[in-house]
């Protein structure tokens, strides 16, 4: 899958300027979304599932409540690529 090369913290830096809701955490990002209700919340999580298997890149997604909690990172290159960063902004077209 292309977007599988390492990000440099240069690049990473540049690329979370336009993720503002985005914060570095180690080797992966993180990002917390609050829902009206739990119902929401789930179908936030439904919609950045589907969103995932089309990239073929999936999230950690921690659900409590009303808030929903995204953690990217490529495990398989141990750390931040392009996948991360392309999910994070669709992420952010789909989350409150």
């Amino acid at each position: 899958m292309s977007g599988d090369i390492l990000l440099t913290e240069t690049e990473i830096a540049e690329r979370l300027k336009r993720l503002p809701d985005w914060t570095l955490e180690g080797k992966a990002i993180r990002r917390t979304a609050e829902a009206r209700s739990f119902m929401e919340g789930i179908r936030i999580v439904a919609m950045v599932a589907e969103a995932s298997e089309v990239l073929d890149h999936h999230p950690d997604i921690d659900i409590r409540w009303t808030t929903v909690t995204f953690t990217l990172s490529t495990h398989s290159e141990g750390g931040l690529t392009e996948n991360d960063l392309t999910l994070a902004r669709r992420i952010d077209s789909l989350a409150p």
